[in-house]
């Protein structure tokens, strides 16, 4: 259970508004569209910030109406956004959803090109949002956003490292955002084996690993000084494995009905991180995390299906 002296969370990326078809029609012929939140890190920050953790988020967005609403989104998370900054020459980016009826992935299209949070860089990230008891959560995702991001996120490692803060990083890869192949995977390895805890999936093991063993995929991180891995095996579950050899798989939970598969990796993190800083065992945080992913799928949404507090004491 979660103390009053809570660990602050920290995190980075790009934040974008969704638009979600409202009718199970090929993007290009709905006429009408739910509006939401978007965005692998901030949907981790919300997570946490509905668990009670004091959370802030970093990012860059455009003056304009898109900007406003982020702003105001995170702010009604009652996420701190001392971290967010403002572009006079860059729009926001946004994303686009269909609706789907049959649980399976929804089709997803991106505009994003040189956004205001693309922009985000080195100088951007502030020192002092880390301290000894503060844990910094990073995503391949913000890694591949451009080159400018990628040092803002390897700032923020550097001064997470020298504050002494935890650190999580899910692997998260998005092969069309990066120029290449090896870049994408030299890069997001090197921020793996810089962090305390790690998420791959184990269809990115292929890519990053070159296997689909999650015990070799994990083990091909703890070999680099990685303290723990969790590798996300989809609707099975998690295996997981720590640096003193603890392992396990650790079954998912049973759903009824698939709603919306996107987001679910992110409530994933949500879980493992935040059980992990309540001080549960790795066990429990992949059971936890288990059940946050599951949660995600069955609502419409990147992170509507993410839990309160006093939700999750219900839950457990």
């Amino acid at each position: 259970m979660q103390t009053n002296a809570a660990p602050s969370f920290v995190t980075l990326g790009e934040a974008m508004a969704l638009f979600i078809a409202k009718t199970p029609e090929p993007l290009a012929e709905v006429e009408e569209f739910s509006r939401s939140l978007a965005g692998a890190e901030v949907n981790v920050a919300i997570g946490m910030a509905r668990l009670d953790f004091p959370t802030t988020y970093i990012s860059k967005v455009g003056q304009d109406c898109l900007g406003q609403f982020i702003k105001k989104a995170i702010a009604k998370e009652q996420i701190g956004s001392d971290g967010i900054l403002e572009s006079t020459e860059h729009s926001t980016g946004f994303m686009m959803k269909t609706k789907q009826t049959d649980g399976s992935d929804p089709a997803v299209e991106y505009f994003r090109r040189n956004s205001a949070a693309s922009t985000l860089n080195a100088t951007d990230i502030d020192r002092s949002l880390f301290h000894s008891s503060s844990h910094l959560h990073l995503t391949g995702v913000a890694a591949a956003v451009s080159s400018s991001m990628r040092e803002a996120v390897q700032q923020a490692l550097t001064f997470a490292k020298e504050q002494g803060s935890s650190i999580s990083f899910d692997t998260n890869l998005r092969p069309s955002l990066w120029p290449d192949t090896d870049t994408m995977v030299n890069t997001i390895n090197q921020l793996a084996f810089a962090s305390d805890i790690v998420l791959p999936g184990v269809e990115e093991g292929k890519i990053l690993v070159g296997s689909e063993d999650p015990e070799t995929i994990a083990d091909f991180y703890l070999s680099q000084g990685v303290n723990t891995v969790i590798v996300k095996l989809g609707g099975q579950g998690a295996y997981y494995k720590t640096a003193t050899g603890e392992s396990a798989t650790v079954a998912g939970y049973p759903v009824k009905e698939v709603i919306d598969t996107v987001g679910a990796g992110d409530s994933f993190a949500v879980g493992v991180i935040s059980a992990l800083l309540d001080g549960e065992s790795t066990e429990q945080a992949t059971r936890r995390g288990n059940l946050f992913g599951s949660l995600a799928v069955q609502v419409r949404g990147d992170s509507e299906g993410l839990p309160t507090r006093a939700q999750l004491n219900e839950l457990a």
